[in-house]
């Protein structure tokens, strides 16, 4: 490993830490020797700032990089692997699969082999593009421009085979797009949900389903309720990465303060959507 750089006036220690991480697979007392600070104390500073310990920041960067080379369509997964610091395959497996949610492989597919069928529909929450594969609704996407919807399907899904449909001429699509079209309303409605993603979003968004209507939770009690408190900024990412607009209801989680925090689709219709829940 190179030497490491010591303090720096221009940012401050965990600023370092966090650039060392990013430029190679510091140990943490490597890391406690290049800032000065006892081991324990950087990894409690560091837990506190960013919600994870470095070594978690590490394999999430790891596996950030991996991700985004089987995306890339990267046709050596093995080189892959490799490339993004994992120093055998059953490595990605113990400490990255598991989080992919997917092999390497399926993931780099980038939703190869699917049928998603699509189409768009007039709801109270305006223009909603619905697509569907053959298990559940996989994207609910909100705008006013149809031309963009189609381009955020297709920049989710850019392998898929993707047909558009008339949902009101297509019995398989037609009842899913009625049942979106009403939880969009805020009426009960059974959707049933394809949901595509890393094992970790799929834990946050299946608890974004638990949450009831007119209630919210914060990032960091979700966390918490998914036994990884320290993973509030994680949840906040896979809030920010959910497809399904309303039907996995990500509008539901706020900030510790009471704050709305971010939100896909914006912020005045989550608020919109969270007084009508809590009127109902």
């Amino acid at each position: 490993m190179n030497a490491m750089p010591r303090n720096h006036a221009a940012f401050d220690q965990l600023d370092q830490v966090r650039a060392l991480l990013d430029s190679g697979e510091p140990t943490l007392a490597e890391l406690a020797r290049a800032t000065g600070l006892s081991p324990t104390q950087l990894q409690r500073r560091f837990s506190a700032r960013y919600g994870i310990s470095p070594a978690e920041y590490l394999a999430q960067r790891k596996l950030g990089t991996l991700k985004s080379a089987l995306r890339a369509g990267n046709p050596d997964v093995s080189a892959a692997l490799y490339d993004a610091g994992y120093g055998s395959p059953s490595r990605v497996y113990e400490g990255g699969a598991a989080k992919l949610g997917m092999t390497p492989a399926r993931y780099r597919a980038g939703g190869a082999g699917e049928q998603v069928r699509w189409s768009l529909a007039d709801t109270a929450l305006g223009t909603a593009l619905v697509a569907t594969t053959a298990r559940g609704v996989c994207m609910v996407e909100l705008g006013d421009d149809p031309v963009a919807l189609e381009a955020k399907l297709r920049a989710e899904f850019p392998h898929a085979t993707l047909e558009r449909v008339d949902a009101g001429r297509d019995e398989f699509l037609a009842p899913r797009v009625r049942a979106v079209a009403d939880a969009l309303a805020g009426k009960q409605a059974q959707v049933p949900v394809d949901l595509i993603g890393t094992a970790f979003q799929k834990k946050v968004w299946d608890a974004l389903m638990r949450i009831p209507a007119g209630q919210t939770r914060s990032y960091a009690q979700l966390a918490a309720q998914l036994g990884q408190p320290r993973a509030a900024r994680a949840v906040a990412s896979a809030c920010a990465h959910n497809r399904v607009a309303i039907v996995v209801p990500c509008h539901r989680v706020i900030r510790g303060d009471g704050s709305l925090g971010g939100y896909r689709w914006g912020l005045p219709l989550k608020q919109q959507v969270l007084e009508r829940e809590r009127a109902a």
